[in-house]
């Protein structure tokens, strides 16, 4: 008996916004690579996450969510989005089912049948709707196709999670691994540390407030005195009155942001870390493709 080939391609996450895409591929990475919001649009770039197996390589790439755009910011990530979608082995279209099938939700298949690339369907959140609501699901979607396989799974459960490498694998072409088996992702740390500090903040903050947040590495370096990373960075606001609450009464608010994410970093690194934080307002930095670009936002979309 022949031993089995080794698989090894990408794999494209695609949903509209707050499915749970960045839920699964942290599962699926066994690491976080991804920041976790319950906030709409968490996950403004494109993400690799790696999975290494005896016998395969996935690359998992976790993009923005499906959105209509209102600002530079929101077109960007539209871009990356449609972007990742190009040249990918298979494309995992994830869908909560505790929401009703929609506009938003059309205009992802809509995309993927674009794109021309096979779907394997992922129907997140299964654990909150009962089984009639799942098979329309189900039916409504396996009429496209496309579509190779539909899994209905609860990431935040854990239900099913075992059942999506075994249906990607027979997708994915034959041959090496693309990158080194020790890597779990291919994001500088740099952007890694950017992004959780952006996800405790999201997560500290009042609803009026997320969406207008970005953070600014200004300086990141190891310390060879403590043997650790000191860090600093910017968290960027577009109004005078959102400074106030970003960092709260006596600075109780950007202290709790920062002791979040030092903890993350640090668990990142396995070495102490340092974090100093600033709050700064930009206004309407989402527009300006400057600031975007000082943020790592920088795309051939920003100069159109």
């Amino acid at each position: 008996m022949s031993e089995p080939q080794f698989r090894a391609g990408f794999v494209a996450l695609v949903g509209r916004s707050n499915v749970g895409k960045s839920t699964i591929i942290n599962a699926l990475v066994g690491e976080k690579v991804a920041i976790v919001s319950d906030r709409a649009q968490t996950t403004r770039n494109v993400i690799r996450g790696i999975v290494n197996g005896p016998e395969y390589q996935i690359v998992f790439v976790d993009t923005p969510g499906i959105h209509r755009p209102r600002t530079q910011l929101g077109k960007y990530m539209m871009y990356a989005a449609d972007q990742a979608v190009m040249g990918v082995d298979v494309a995992m279209a994830v869908f909560d089912v505790s929401q009703k099938y929609g506009f938003g939700d059309q205009s992802v298949m809509d995309k993927l049948v674009r794109a021309d690339v096979p779907v394997v369907v992922v129907l997140n959140k299964i654990d909150l709707v009962d089984k009639t609501e799942l098979l329309s699901w189900m039916e409504t979607l396996g009429k496209y196709d496309c579509v190779k396989d539909i899994l209905p799974i609860s990431a935040a459960k854990g239900q099913g999670m075992d059942t999506i490498i075994p249906t990607l694998l027979p997708h994915l072409p034959q041959g090496e691994a693309l990158f080194d088996e020790e890597l779990y992702t291919d994001q500088p740390m740099r952007q890694m540390a950017a992004e959780m500090i952006r996800e405790k903040a999201l997560w500290c903050l009042r609803e009026e407030v997320p969406h207008g947040i970005g953070v600014e590495i200004l300086e990141m370096r190891e310390d060879e005195e403590t043997s650790g990373w000191y860090i600093s960075a910017n968290i960027l606001c577009e109004r005078e009155s959102h400074k106030g609450i970003i960092i709260g009464k006596h600075g109780d608010t950007l202290k709790k942001i920062g002791t979040e994410a030092r903890r993350d970093i640090r668990r990142m690194t396995g070495q102490p870390v340092y974090l100093e934080l600033w709050v700064k307002v930009k206004e309407s930095w989402r527009d300006s493709a400057a600031v975007m670009r000082d943020l790592g936002y920088d795309k051939k979309q920003l100069d159109d």
